[in-house]
This record gives structure tokens, sequence and C-alpha cells, in this order.
């Protein structure tokens, strides 16, 4: 009698330690994927505010529509290619593809502001200098949007890969996130906005 009250006790904890590591693997996931929807808010404003950026300035750089359209083009990559990666956060393709969209827009993004540098009538145009400025601060919320997911990617990956929460990973689909990382020495570096 005692050996089967152990034995329902043992099965009873068991259970309830299986439950908490997956709803720990749900809730980890749910938070990683949280702070992602973060960093899409802020790349979302980010968005919104490059097409003003880029009429503000055509009105003074009428001789850079390449830079111009450069800016565009790259902007709708990175739209799409955020699309792509908001269903479904975490994706090693998406994320990648991503990654390398965004890489492109800052790229472009910082070759129209070494362009405008060279134009006084831009620099000292106060709408251009606003839009700037909100650039800039939306350019670092953007950073600490990226470092909160990657913390909370971390996390889930750890749950995902130590024991026992591997074998209830592997078990219930549960795949690793993809971390938001710059591979590139030149993507390290900031849009640098001067006026």
């Amino acid at each position: 009698m005692i050996a089967a009250l152990v034995l329902i006790v043992i099965v009873v904890i068991v259970i309830f330690a299986a439950i908490g590591i997956y709803n720990n693997l749900v809730r980890l996931r749910n938070v990683f994927k949280n702070a992602f929807s973060q960093i899409d808010v802020q790349l979302k404003r980010r968005y919104d505010l490059i097409p003003n950026l880029v009429e503000t300035a055509k009105g003074y750089i009428k001789h850079e529509r390449e830079t111009l359209e450069a800016v565009t083009a790259a902007r709708n990559i990175a739209v799409a290619a955020n699309k792509n990666v908001a269903s479904q956060p975490g994706d090693p393709q998406s994320m990648q593809a991503m990654i390398t969209a965004e890489s492109g827009l800052s790229g472009a993004l910082g070759r129209l502001i070494a362009v405008s540098e060279s134009y006084p009538d831009l620099k000292a145009n106060q709408t251009m200098a606003r839009l700037m400025e909100e650039l800039t601060s939306t350019e670092n919320k953007i950073t600490f949007a990226r470092q909160a997911y990657n913390d909370s990617v971390m996390r889930y990956n750890t749950a995902c890969q130590v024991f026992p929460g591997s074998i209830f990973a592997g078990t219930f689909n549960f795949q690793a996130a993809t971390r938001w990382e710059i591979t590139e020495a030149k993507e390290r570096e900031a849009v640098k906005v001067q006026f």
C-alpha cells in the first residue's frame, strides 16, 4: 500500500514537472515573439519616416536621384522582409532575409545622410532637421528592442536545449529561434546623423 502511494506521488510529481516545463517553453516563446513585435513597431515607425525624409530631400538634392531611389527601394525591400518575419518571428531564413534587408536600408540611409551634408540649405531646413532627429531617436529604440529580442531568444533557446526541456522541445516541436545578429563589421556602425 505504501509503495503504491509513493509511486502515485512520484507519477503526480513527474506529471506536474512536465506540465511546468511545457508551460515554461510556451511562455518563453511568447516572450520572444512579443520582443520581436516591439522591434516591428519601431521598424514601422522608421519605414514611415523614410518617405518623408526622401520627399524633403528631393527638393534640394536634384542631382542625387540614384541615392533617393536607392533609399526608397531599400525601404520597400525591408518592409517586405519585415512582413515575412512578423508572421513567424525567429524563423532562420526569414530573419536572415530581414537582417540583410535592414543592412541595405541602413547603408542607403547612410549614403543619403552623407549626400545631404553637401547641401547647406537642406541642412538648415527645419523639417529635415526634425525628421533626422526622429530617425535618430527611432534608431536608438530599434537598438534597444533588438537587445531585448536577443535576450529573450537566448532564454528561450537555452530552455529548449537544456535537460529536461530539450526532451519537451523536441517532442512538441519547439524550434530554436534565430537571434538578430550583425555579421559584418560595417553593419555594426550606427547611422550617423549630423546637421
